[in-house]
């Protein structure tokens, strides 16, 4: 698990857009990893929509945009072009990348437990290094609280 000021593992993963993304590939710039559980219900798409509703404030900032959950690709795809999603979703089937940030973590719905991912975004500086991160993250005003967090230029 990476700490802040230390630098984030070297990951890739497909993406819902059929590419591959390599977090290293995107050095020189900010860039937001945010974890969610699950794609197309309510919490997430309402998180995904807010990042989306800010994207350009991002760009602006020369910050790019990840989202990581273990929905496959085609439901990735299937999200993003319904909630037109500017930034690409990596699909993490594996875990490689929710274990690396350690979000897999035991959740209780309905009284049931299981392992799940906890919503969580971390903001990795234009030299790879975690700059800050947010766990069991409320969706309500998130998305403009890591946007208030990178400086603007």
């Amino acid at each position: 698990m990476p700490e802040v000021g230390k630098k984030v593992p070297k990951l890739k993963g497909p993406t819902g857009d059929g590419g591959e993304l390599k977090l290293d590939s995107l050095k020189g710039q900010w860039v937001v990893v945010y974890f969610y559980p699950k794609d197309s219900t309510p919490g997430c798409t309402n998180e995904a929509k807010d990042f989306r509703d800010l994207y350009p404030a991002f760009q602006k900032r020369n910050t790019q945009i990840i989202g990581v959950s273990r929905d496959s690709v085609k439901s990735h795809a299937n999200f993003a072009t319904k909630q037109e999603l500017p930034f690409p979703l990596v699909s993490d089937p594996d875990e490689t990348w929710c274990q690396a940030f350690d979000v897999i973590h035991e959740k209780v719905l309905y009284g049931k437990r299981h392992m799940g991912v906890v919503r969580s975004s971390f903001l990795i500086d234009p030299e790879g290094r975690l700059a800050q991160e947010w766990r069991n993250v409320k969706v309500p005003g998130h998305a403009q609280a890591v946007l208030d967090a990178i400086p603007a230029k």
